[in-house]
């Protein structure tokens, strides 16, 4: 397969991808006479990212299993907690009977961001390269560490959708690598770069300075990669995928995504409420419920992320967050030698979720209010710097046609970007 070749079926106006199209793709893209005994990888996100994995890890299967000699699937956490051997079947859209029968010899293996063992250093990005691809922001060397188990496979498959992304500007391709399966530092580095820029300036944005450094990271991988990128409606039906190398299915693919989860609206809100549905089980991840919508919120407007199942600030990160709080990027920037021994991406996680704001005589200015209504009590919110609401005085219909008064309510918050058809100035000078 040519680096540049790219396999593609887009929906019809008012269609989707069928399962038959989905399969004929495969066959096309992966003919199975090429994988005569070889070991073949799967890579997959978490359940924090809505996609039908499922469907193209058992075209996959049926088309391959004949024909490897390994067949297994990885789970691209990043940093998040370990999937079950139940939570991963769910991921595939297989039953547990089906995991003990036809899949009992695929291996399922959750990546380990946080365990030096389980990691290979494959390169490092030098303080030269850093310093063109961040625009010179920085220049420091940065270490680059994947997970060694890669290297046991002849080849790596990497499945998943791409959206709109606070971090990166689109989701998918490398970036099921770095951070998927990748290591602390170059994981690290990045997401601060990100919270650099600002989500404001990154999100919905396809040649980014992140997206430079994960595409680098990504071609010391010196193993045979391709990847299928899935660009998924609201409804859970594939407007496109596309299937190549991960540099080239994901430039196709975030065309794709930019029509299909970005929404513009004419003016901004005073007031949203940002409902996070189950799958993000921590504020870590349900802060995505803020990345998608702060453009669209008013100067000195309210975002309620509106999360009653969330009891934990985060699984992974709890201790660290309740120690440094939310907080804009400024405020980092301005005390960074109180800040930066702590990880990077844990303090780009925090002005993520705080979002854009200014240190004044020594005092931080937010732009806007954010409001936590979730189990998690109002001491903790207060001490992390956000506000409190309890969500069961929170009738989701009051939010509901109130558009015209100021007033935006988003069912399901996460993965659909929000931007004003005029960008703000704000935005502009972040």
């Amino acid at each position: 397969m040519d680096k540049e070749q790219v396999f593609s079926a887009i929906a019809p106006e008012g269609g989707a991808v069928s399962d038959e199209q989905v399969g004929a793709l495969i066959a096309d893209m992966c003919p199975v006479s090429d994988y005569d005994g070889k070991r073949v990888l799967l890579i997959v996100p978490d359940g924090t990212r809505t996609a039908p994995v499922g469907l193209v890890f058992k075209k996959l299967f049926d088309q391959l299993s004949g024909a490897t000699k390994q067949f297994d699937v990885m789970i691209a956490l990043g940093t998040h907690q370990p999937m079950s051997e139940a939570a991963i079947c769910n991921r595939l859209e297989i039953s547990m009977d089906d995991r003990t029968s036809q899949y009992r010899d695929v291996a399922f293996i959750n990546h380990e961001w946080d365990n030096p063992e389980a990691l290979k250093n494959i390169g490092t990005i030098t303080k030269e390269e850093i310093s063109l691809l961040t625009d010179g922001r920085f220049a420091m060397d940065v270490p680059v560490e994947i997970n060694k188990r890669l290297y046991d496979y002849d080849e790596v498959i990497i499945v998943g959708p791409v959206f709109p992304h606070e971090v990166v500007g689109f989701s998918g391709g490398n970036k099921y690598l770095f951070p998927g399966v990748g290591g602390p530092q170059i994981l690290n580095f990045f997401h601060w770069l990100g919270a650099v820029v600002t989500n404001p300036m990154i999100i919905g944005n396809k040649w980014t300075p992140v997206r430079k450094v994960v595409d680098k990271a990504g071609a010391l991988v010196n193993l045979q990669k391709k990847c299928f990128c899935m660009v998924v409606r609201p409804d859970k039906s594939l407007a496109g995928l596309f299937g190549g190398s991960p540099e080239a299915a994901w430039d196709h693919a975030s065309e794709v995504s930019r029509p299909t989860h970005i929404t513009i609206k004419d003016k901004p809100f005073h007031t949203v409420l940002s409902c996070v549905p189950p799958m993000y089980e921590d504020l870590w991840t349900g802060g995505k419920g803020m990345y998608k919508l702060e453009p669209v919120v008013a100067n000195g407007g309210e975002l309620i992320i509106y999360a009653p199942h969330i009891t934990e600030v985060s699984v992974t990160h709890g201790k660290t967050m309740m120690e440094i709080g939310y907080h804009c990027r400024d405020y980092f920037l301005e005390q960074w030698d109180q800040f930066k021994h702590y990880p990077w991406g844990v303090l780009a996680h925090s002005t993520h979720v705080r979002g854009i704001g200014k240190m004044v005589k020594g005092k931080e200015q937010c732009r806007i209010k954010l409001t936590i209504a979730s189990q998690i009590p109002e001491s903790v919110c207060h001490q992390i710097n956000v506000g409190y609401r309890d969500p069961a005085t929170i009738n989701i219909e009051d939010f509901a046609n109130r558009e015209d008064e100021g007033v935006l309510l988003v069912r399901k918050a996460g993965e659909m970007l929000h931007q004003l058809k005029n960008p703000p100035e704000w935005a502009a000078r972040s």
